[in-house]
């Protein structure tokens, strides 16, 4: 059985969200969901996490899963919000991410020097997924792959002849992630990519983010087959070495993302703001770079 899927574009991170419905029961999973977000003013939105709810209602679905393929560094999880949006008289959908989410939560509560009300157990979420477990949506089984190397927690999600790739991979045209975050690979991706490659071509590859040119339509799909054969930066026959030498080269270029910390903050708290400080005031918070600077 194949899903249904219906893909929602968040034009300000290039953010893809994905309904991923079993159409013989009309019940359904929302993968990578994303909060609005406006780092000059602090303000949170769910203006478009509602169109996905407005998608949901008129539909008739109900929502089994919150599912993240990682803990993102360049928008904000809804996932917190929607579950709490559709526990409305009805059962709560689960919020589900990969193990390792742990590690990741264990690294950034360092870097972030948060206290000890924040618990880096994985506790935010209600499942932790394992490489090879089943998941299913209504009557549609589906199977964890886990995909480290963007991060160490990536996973993927694979219903029928569909396959949710987070940032493992991009359209062909743009390639993969990068590899120099935080227990990050670039040869844990290679291999994480061969893994999708196994998959049969004319599987669909549903993407975490598209990043169009001016003037061009986001994408939110290919398949294994055009990967296969057209990605720029790993084809079928791209050995080990060739990706790690071209992807540790790209990553020296690249800037780090705007969101990174108002994001993973929310984000490894399963999408939840931090703890109000005063009143109902929440707060994010930056490490300085400030090596030689005299405060």
């Amino acid at each position: 059985m194949n899903p249904l899927v219906r893909s929602f574009h968040h034009k300000a991170t290039g953010t893809w969200t994905h309904v991923v419905v079993d159409p013989s029961t009309q019940r359904a999973a929302i993968i990578d969901a994303a909060l609005d977000f406006d780092l000059p003013s602090g303000r949170v939105g769910t203006e478009s996490a509602q169109r996905v709810l407005e998608y949901v209602a008129t539909t008739e679905l109900a929502i089994d899963w919150i599912l993240e393929t990682h803990a993102h560094a360049d928008h904000l999880s809804a996932a917190a919000w929607l579950k709490r949006q559709l526990a409305e008289g009805r059962a709560a959908p689960a919020i589900g991410i990969g193990h390792a989410i742990t590690g990741v939560q264990k690294t950034f509560k360092r870097m972030l020097n948060l206290d000890d009300q924040f618990v880096a157990d994985g506790r935010q979420f209600d499942a932790l997924l394992l490489d090879g477990e089943a998941i299913c949506i209504g009557d549609l089984e589906g199977r964890v792959i886990a995909t480290p190397g963007h991060t160490p927690d990536s996973i993927s999600y694979r219903f029928g002849d569909a396959v949710f790739v987070g940032d493992t991979l991009f359209a062909p045209q743009a390639g993969t992630a990068r590899c120099d975050f935080p227990g990050a690979s670039a040869a844990a991706l290679y291999h994480s990519i061969q893994r999708l490659y196994s998959l049969p071509d004319a599987t669909r590859v549903f993407l975490a983010h598209d990043y169009p040119a001016d003037a061009q339509e986001p994408v939110s799909q290919t398949t294994i087959g055009a990967e296969k054969s057209a990605n720029i930066h790993v084809r079928a026959e791209t050995t080990e070495p060739e990706f790690v030498a071209l992807r540790t080269q790209r990553d020296a270029t690249l800037s780090v993302p705007k969101l990174l910390w108002p994001a993973l903050q929310v984000n490894i708290r399963g999408g939840r703001l931090p703890s109000p400080e005063t009143g109902n005031q929440a707060y994010l918070k930056i490490p300085l770079d400030s090596e030689g600077f005299e405060t």
